[in-house]
Order: C-alpha cells, then structure tokens, then sequence
C-alpha cells in the first residue's frame, strides 16, 4: 500500500484527520509515543487507552506490524493479567488487547476497575 492509497483507506474509513495525514511514519509514530506513555506511567483513562490499542489494530491492519515489533515487545513485556481482555480492537485475540500496565494507576486503573477488569 503506498502512502497515498494509506490515506485514502484511512479517510474512507473514518479516521480522524490527524491520522490520515500522518501516513504509516505517523502510526508508527504514535504506537511507539504511546509505548512510552506506558513505560513512564500511562496518565489517561481507560477510554483513551482503548484509543491507542485501536492505533496498534490499524498497524495490523495495513501491514505496518514489522515496523513496531521493538515497541510490541516492550509493551509487551509491561502488561500483567493477560487473561484479562480489555479491548477488541481487531478479530482473534492479538496481544495488545489482552492485560494491562502493571504500573496502571490513576484513571486508568480507575477505569479498569470500574469495568470490573481489576480488583
């Protein structure tokens, strides 16, 4: 897919206009801010959180995967309870939506709480 027929896929399909013009370096971009945010402490809720894991299912979805496997095994290696889904961002069971960030704190653990996915 080239850049070009990637933000048509994405504006076609609703994404918001930030997103269609980041183009693939953008949602590559994004997954590894957002990798990030994880490792120092994920300051948003769980709403937002969905958000971002829904960012990693259109990686998968336009064959971006091989560009954020570094930033895959570093938040992989964050999330705790991994029998826990949080999200269905994609079909199957991808890892991204299963567990949580061990260092979950704030809303976020509020939110994960409030659904009845944390104790």
């Amino acid at each position: 897919m080239t850049d070009l027929e990637l933000e048509h896929y994405l504006r076609e399909n609703g994404y918001p206009e930030h997103i269609c013009r980041a183009g693939r370096m953008g949602l590559v971009a994004l997954w590894k801010k957002f990798v990030e945010q994880v490792e120092k402490g994920y300051r948003m809720g769980l709403e937002d959180y969905r958000n971002d894991l829904d960012v990693r299912s259109l990686i998968e979805q336009v064959g971006l995967e091989k560009e954020v496997q570094e930033h895959d095994a570093r938040l992989e290696k964050l999330l705790i309870n991994k029998d826990v889904r949080v999200w269905e961002s994609s079909p199957g069971n991808p890892y991204w939506d299963f567990g949580y960030p061990k260092n979950a704190s704030g809303e976020l653990l509020e939110g994960l709480k409030d659904e009845g996915l944390v104790e």
